[in-house]
């Protein structure tokens, strides 16, 4: 045995590869798609868009959430009608798209709003452990990648696996038509990779994503709990 007096030994096992290859989900998988913008003319919302309907052609049961009329962070109480819709719309998903314009070299606050309010845990439910992750941004000029940069921080805080691929559309104007249909580009191709590597890793990490972003550290500090509970028992 290694020497580690610093593990509790019996809640550190050896990962069970069985636990990996349990039952599968028959299913469609749940997209939930978040846009950043409130423009009448969304180039944003029309990658949403597109997005959707190539999640929905790879067999995805598919919500976008429309952020008119959310207000901002703290700006009113969590039982607010959009916040609530937000909140549940997110526990509904097994995976999420974040498509965000650029910014002042960042994502707007449109769509930071809709990340701050969803939670990192309701009570003992987390809104967002374990899903899937693609993220997505637009630009008005050049290609850049500060927004999908910053996205996959707060995928990462909000404990979600986003996955490798992601679609930055530079002069994004020029790369939709006057129906709001994508045109055909590289950039086009592009977000099919993303959505279909999406799909690929939701069904594949969807069951088992309990098992998957189980820790040590709460493991430890939920046997604390029980122990200290069950010694305030015996007291009493």
């Amino acid at each position: 045995m290694t020497d580690l007096p610093n593990v509790t030994d019996a809640l550190l096992p050896t990962p069970d590869l069985s636990r990996l290859h349990g039952p599968r989900s028959t299913h469609a998988p749940r997209v939930l798609l978040l846009y950043g913008s409130l423009r009448p003319v969304s180039y944003s919302r029309l990658l949403t868009l597109e997005a959707e309907r190539l999640l929905k052609r790879l067999g995805c049961d598919t919500k976008v959430f429309d952020p008119t009329g959310l207000p901002l962070p703290d700006g009113a109480p969590v039982d607010h009608p959009k916040v609530q819709e937000l909140r549940e719309l997110s526990l509904w998903s097994e995976a999420q798209v974040w498509t965000s314009p650029e910014r002042h070299g960042a994502m707007t606050g449109v769509m930071k709003s809709q990340i701050d309010w969803i939670p990192l845990a309701l009570g003992a439910v987390r809104p967002t452990q374990g899903r899937t992750l693609a993220v997505m941004q637009v630009s008005g000029g050049s290609q850049s990648f500060n927004a999908v940069n910053q996205m996959r921080i707060l995928g990462r805080w909000m404990r979600m696996l986003t996955i490798p691929n992601q679609s930055s559309v530079a002069k994004a104007f020029e790369e939709f038509g006057d129906d709001g249909r994508m045109k055909p580009s590289a950039y086009y191709d592009r977000v099919v990779d993303v959505m279909e590597e999406l799909v690929k890793f939701t069904r594949l990490t969807r069951d088992v994503s309990d098992h998957l972003t189980d820790r040590y550290s709460e493991r430890k500090e939920s046997a604390a709990a029980l122990e200290a509970r069950v010694s305030l028992t015996q007291a009493t």
